[in-house]
């Protein structure tokens, strides 16, 4: 009886941590969180471990907060689409107060670990779940100008990390958070791009256009253009202590054109396949940057 009723209770937590990791979203979230520690190695002078930890920590946490208040208040939504119909509300394995519950208790423990970092950085992560979950969410089954509110909260986690470790907003962790700004709108207009059909299941307006057309897929390449020039700019001596090398900027501005080779492509060929090869290259486009910018700090 004893090991029926352990092995019970290891099935019970393996699914509630399985859960966990959905309502949370933990590679969306462990992705942030890289994205703010690219962002500390590149303003810290010493790394300082707790600083490091606390960092990693309260980033999650946030990140996770603001993926459970959004599933709370989509939950009926989510019912609508195939993607998302099987998640921990919407199935009915999780109820909407223990789900509440975890966004409440990770939401204290995410604004605890980063203002203990500093004051700043704990405003920057509560504006960031404020815009997610009280503009943003909201907004996307009104217009597609979501996805332009949606790119703020999206943008912070880069230059979160330069806050974290100066406690100061300045050109640098603004250059930053412009990098990111103006890549959320090339990788979500191409993921709703594919994921369109159904997206219009749950009501969202996702497209800029409404439609899978040459006017979404121009203005895709055109905040492509604009994030390559804003992640350059830092080898022209225009952003304070964040500088790039030359071969670096090279290798960045290489990175930036190889997907807008992608975005060309979708604006040509118009289909789905060509929408997900340039999401999937627009994921490893920001992580490899990131490393390029933190390596070229190192070996500076």
């Amino acid at each position: 009886m004893k090991t029926a009723e352990g092995s019970l209770k290891y099935i019970s937590l393996s699914l509630f941590l399985s859960d966990f990791k959905e309502i949370t979203k933990a590679r969306l979230a462990i992705s942030v969180v890289f994205s703010s520690i690219a962002g500390y190695f590149l303003a810290a002078n010493q790394v300082d471990f707790i600083s490091f930890f606390l960092l990693a920590f309260g980033g999650y946490c946030m990140v996770g907060a603001s993926n459970a208040y959004n599933q709370v208040i989509e939950r009926d939504l989510d019912a609508l689409m195939k993607r998302t119909r099987n998640r921990p509300i919407p199935s009915g394995r999780m109820s909407v107060y223990t789900a509440m519950a975890i966004a409440i208790v990770l939401t204290l423990l995410g604004v605890w670990a980063l203002y203990l970092l500093s004051p700043k950085t704990a405003l920057f992560g509560a504006i960031s779940i404020f815009l997610y979950t009280s503009v943003y969410t909201p907004l996307k089954t009104k217009t597609p100008l979501a996805v332009f509110v949606g790119a703020f909260p999206g943008a912070i986690p880069f230059m979160l990390g330069w806050v974290a470790a100066t406690n100061e907003f300045g050109i640098e962790p603004g250059t930053l958070f412009m990098i990111q700004f103006f890549w959320q709108f090339p990788h979500f207009w191409a993921l709703g791009w594919m994921l369109d059909d159904d997206y219009k299941l749950g009501g969202f307006k996702m497209l800029p256009t409404g439609r899978k057309d040459r006017g979404t897929a121009l203005q895709i390449i055109l905040y492509t253009l604009w994030m390559i020039v804003v992640s350059v700019m830092p080898a022209f001596g225009f952003t304070g202590r964040l500088f790039l090398s030359l071969p670096a900027a090279a290798l960045v501005l290489f990175c930036g054109l190889v997907m807008l080779v992608f975005a060309l492509r979708l604006y040509v060929k118009k289909d789905n396949s060509s929408a997900r090869q340039l999401m999937l290259v627009s994921v490893t486009y920001i992580s490899l940057i990131q490393i390029i910018f933190v390596v070229d700090k190192l070996i500076g």
